[in-house]
């Protein structure tokens, strides 16, 4: 790598890393490591880390950088904005996919079924790529711009939504239901899975977040 490809290979490279959860909430960020991981100066390391910064991936913390930790109340915020995006979403995808896209879509329905590796990280990754495609097939550039940004918000979460009991079967049969509707060009069935299914997905997130903070306050009792 080199010049202008060194920031952006490394910056691309930790962003996903971060988007589909390898890089777990509270892992440091350092650029000594990073840059002999990746074999550069510390310049574009800096420089990538502070687009990192920026974008809300990334947090000042004692240690220096390190990834955004979850806000419950920032997540909540963040599903109820999505479910009416993802909504508008869907229709439009419905209205104005192209032969390309439903391909697309199907593909990656036939290998999420087939999916073998489903630890949190692989799921949380095909998951969204799922939605990309359908953010893609709206060709709506504004909504598909704001969904992304979210996206970002979403990844402090401590795991997802899909591993929790049989969720991930579910989801899979929620999004051929998507696609058909996207292939019918039926709009209106279309939002209506779209905001059942991120519904579904934000009544999870609260129960996980509920347990969460029932198990901090049990272990500060604890400790007191």
């Amino acid at each position: 790598m080199n010049g202008r490809n060194d920031r952006e290979q490394i910056f691309s490279t930790l962003r996903s890393e971060i988007l589909d959860g390898t890089l777990a909430p509270g892992t440091a960020l350092r650029e000594v490591a990073l840059a002999e991981r990746f074999e550069v100066s510390r310049t574009p390391v800096r420089d990538a880390l502070s687009r990192l910064e920026q974008s809300g991936l990334l947090c000042r913390a004692q240690r220096g950088l390190e990834v955004q930790s979850v806000d419950p109340q920032t997540v909540m915020q963040v599903y109820d904005v999505r479910i009416l995006l993802e909504e508008q979403v869907a229709g439009d995808a419905a209205l104005y996919r192209t032969v390309r896209d439903v391909l697309r879509l199907e593909a990656l329905v036939q290998r999420d079924r087939d999916l073998e590796t489903r630890d949190d990280s692989a799921l949380r990754r095909s998951n969204l790529e799922f939605h990309r495609a359908i953010w893609t097939a709206s060709h709506n550039p504004v909504l598909h711009d704001l969904l992304e940004r979210l996206s970002h918000h979403l990844v402090h979460a401590p795991h997802s939504t899909l591993s929790v009991g049989d969720r991930w079967q579910e989801a899979l049969e929620e999004h051929a239901e998507l696609l058909r509707a996207i292939d019918e060009r039926d709009a209106d069935a279309a939002r209506a899975v779209a905001r059942r299914h991120f519904e579904t997905a934000r009544g999870i997130r609260l129960d996980i977040l509920r347990r969460s903070a029932l198990e901090e306050t049990a272990g500060t009792l604890g400790e007191s």
